[in-house]
């Protein structure tokens, strides 16, 4: 069989697993399994097993996923989702749509402290999602509007999927984080400017006048201290020398859990739960780990990666033309893989292959600006058809509201989404302006 051959037959086995629903670790695993068995035989696989297994978790900077997931969790059962949209209620409501910007305006300052799209759309979604429906807003919009702020949560740091693609590429996490922060503004911003241009396009979406907004308050501006107070320990610590981005998750970790107790909303059953919950994401993120380092490794084996490295250096495309034909895979990929199973299978492959490449760049800005580019394009496919993770989320828990018109709802933000990663794509400069002034 040849080299293609046999990856052809190994990428062929992970998705007949995935068709019939098989997790998606245990798919990446099993058909690595058998690519790397008939390739070596048993006895060079059982060695793999046995030292790669410790080598990939004895990695010190695989504790800050852990972390900064449980920092979302007790941001979660605190009580502080409540009051980050009471506040961002209270400034837009004034606004006609003024209820769907003040969803993003949350999901955003809930990202700043969670680091989880589907963490964070569903978090927000429990809070905003009545408030819409009291107030007259249509459940396309408002569905719509709470799956692409979810995206948010890995767009804006700290971002679970950027901490993978640090640790695959061994890229600086604060220098990424840094990175991601303007775009992650952008991305906000080009979704509110969204909802006001479709509000006002489609008659119906939402009310002409709003006289029962939420009022800003003292209180409402009080409620959000917790969030500016962690957010600037978190990354004024990182930023300041004062600890590393993994001992920085550690003091959110505790500054969060802190202010749920000052809020006096967190009991001991929620507690638990967090620990719970942490313990569940993680060991789905490592088994993912797992399986995608077999998987990648039976590739290796084949030499199809280096192969299809040189047929594409060989076509004279330009750099800019590569990246694009690569984050176009991305989009359809992320029809069937949630986005840590994409990072994990396909960064080894692509990621080699945009450094061969002459961008005018220091190579280490060439990685972070792609990093960048990978975490738009995994935003992107968290709301594009026909799977759409944060969508079905969303629209799980607005029971009344049939999946087409939730997916209606998101076209006007995949529309901001494809502008704004065509002008990250076109001016790099503004993912890594920030980067500079990171030591």
């Amino acid at each position: 069989m040849s080299a293609i051959s046999l990856a052809l037959v190994i990428f062929g086995i992970m998705l007949a697993f995935m068709v019939v629903r098989v997790p998606i670790s245990v798919a990446m695993f099993t058909a690595g399994a058998i690519g790397y068995v008939m390739q070596t035989g048993w006895g060079p696989f059982s060695s793999f097993i046995n030292t790669q297994a410790f080598a990939r978790f004895a990695s010190y900077d695989l504790s800050v996923i852990p972390l900064f997931i449980l920092m979302g969790h007790f941001a979660t059962q605190g009580g502080i989702s409540r009051a980050l949209f009471g506040f961002a209620a209270g400034v837009m409501g004034r606004f006609k749509g003024g209820l769907a910007m003040a969803s993003i305006l949350a999901c955003a300052a809930f990202g700043a402290i969670c680091g989880s799209s589907v963490a964070t759309a569903a978090t927000i979604t429990g809070v905003a999602l009545p408030e819409m429906k009291r107030h007259g807003y249509s459940g396309r919009l408002a569905t719509g509007t709470l799956a692409a702020g979810g995206t948010l949560g890995i767009l804006i740091p700290p971002s679970v999927p950027l901490v993978i693609y640090a640790i695959l590429t061994e890229q600086n996490i604060a220098k990424l984080f840094a990175a991601a922060m303007v775009p992650g503004i952008i991305a906000m911003l080009g979704y509110m400017v969204a909802i006001a241009i479709y509000v006002r396009l489609v008659p119906g979406q939402a009310p002409e006048v709003d006289n029962d907004r939420p009022p800003l308050t003292l209180a409402s501006l009080l409620g959000i201290l917790p969030i500016a107070v962690i957010f600037i320990i978190v990354f004024g610590g990182i930023y300041g020398g004062w600890f590393t981005p993994t001992e920085g998750a550690a003091v959110g970790a505790a500054a969060t859990l802190v202010a749920a107790l000052l809020k006096r909303e967190i009991t001991w059953a929620k507690f638990k739960l967090c620990f719970y919950a942490t313990a569940e994401s993680s060991a789905m993120i490592f088994l993912i780990f797992i399986g995608a380092d077999l998987m990648n490794s039976a590739l290796a084996l084949t030499q199809v990666p280096n192969q299809l490295a040189g047929v594409v250096g060989g076509w004279g495309l330009s750099p800019l033309m590569v990246v694009t034909a690569i984050l176009l895979f991305y989009v359809v990929l992320g029809a069937v893989m949630d986005e840590l199973s994409m990072l994990l299978l396909t960064i080894p492959i692509f990621f080699p292959m945009v450094m061969a490449l002459d961008f005018g760049m220091a190579k280490e800005s060439t990685a972070i600006w792609f990093g960048i580019m990978v975490l738009m394009t995994v935003g992107f496919g968290m709301l594009a058809p026909p799977v759409g993770l944060n969508v079905y989320v969303v629209n799980g828990l607005a029971k009344d509201v049939p999946i087409s018109e939730s997916y209606k709802g998101v076209m006007p933000f995949l529309i901001s989404d494809t502008l704004r990663t065509t002008l990250l794509l076109l001016f790099p400069g503004i993912s890594l302006w920030l980067v500079k002034y990171v030591s």
